[in-house]
């Protein structure tokens, strides 16, 4: 009697804990906003949707918009532009984003690509009026993602290489040329929250 006793317990617990963790098991559909401090600081915004789809542990889809004053350091990236008194802002940039995260979705490394359009307005210290231009942008990165104060809140440093084309607009002003690099680098910290 005892064995029995013993044996259907150990069903029942067996059943019961194998039932528990179907729904853990089976992945739902999460969503995630971001934004990108630094953005602000510039006289911008940074903001991105994510989508983490049914499913998928490692997958993460999103769309961004973002716009910012450039400080002389990212203008002076291009050797061509240092020191020559460029002003410049990134008035609207939208883009698509798709990562891969090797361990699962907001959690540790991963890698990602992002293709966007982007307007910028130029002006320059020395010369009079300002262009406008609209590149095109396709660009690599990777980054880590650390979940703070539980599971909800994280960071997301990440830094990225792309390629970028002028697609409209013109980037002279009285002759003189702002020069676009086709190879672009950028780097920042998102602070991301999961629904």
């Amino acid at each position: 009697m005892k064995t029995i006793f013993i044996t259907i317990a150990f069903m029942f617990t067996s059943l019961a804990f194998t039932l528990g963790q179907s729904p853990q098991n089976e992945s739902r559909t999460e969503f995630s906003l971001e934004i990108d401090p630094a953005t602000f600081v510039f006289s911008g915004y940074g903001v991105h949707f994510r989508v983490k789809p049914k499913n998928s542990d490692h997958l993460l889809l999103g769309i961004g918009a973002y716009a910012m004053d450039f400080p002389d350091l990212l203008v002076d990236l291009n050797a061509n532009n240092k020191g020559k008194g460029w002003d410049v802002r990134l008035g609207q940039g939208w883009g698509i984003f798709g990562e891969y995260h090797f361990s699962e979705v907001h959690r540790k490394w991963f890698v990602g690509t992002q293709i966007g359009v982007q307007k910028y307005r130029i002006k320059n210290t020395s010369l009079v009026g300002e262009e406008n231009y609209t590149n095109s942008l396709v660009m690599g990165y990777a980054g880590y993602t650390w979940p703070i104060f539980g599971d909800r809140l994280y960071l997301k440093p990440w830094a990225g290489i792309g390629y970028t084309a002028k697609i409209a607009g013109s980037n002279t002003l009285e002759q003189i040329e702002y020069a676009i690099a086709p190879l672009t680098m950028f780097a920042t910290l998102h602070l991301g929250y999961r629904f």
